[in-house]
């Protein structure tokens, strides 16, 4: 099982508590851990991702065990420890300022 963490907002629309915990088939990355995560959880689509071309929202941010991934492929593998469900891959909101 894999963990996924997810701000505050996105876990009152989904109605959860905590983290989620999703069986992902295949090989372990952003885009099936995405995907399924949108499977479990549909009023969830088009809130981390754009629902079309499927790229990352411009203030979310995507971290597993300390490292941003936000700008590597959505495609690679993540690290073993996420796809072990020894850590949590992490959905964040960005902050912006001026």
């Amino acid at each position: 099982m894999i963990r996924v963490a997810l701000p505050h907002h996105l876990r009152t629309l989904a109605r959860i508590d905590g983290e989620v915990s999703l069986a992902v088939d295949g090989a372990v990355t952003q885009c099936s851990v995405l995907d399924a995560l949108e499977a479990e959880y549909p009023m969830l689509r088009g809130t981390i991702r754009d629902q079309t071309t499927k790229e990352r929202r411009a203030f979310v941010r995507v971290f597993a065990c300390q490292e941003d991934l936000s700008h590597e492929s959505t495609n690679l593998a993540l690290p073993p420890a996420v796809a072990k469900g020894e850590e949590p891959l992490m959905i964040v909101g960005a902050i912006a300022g001026g």
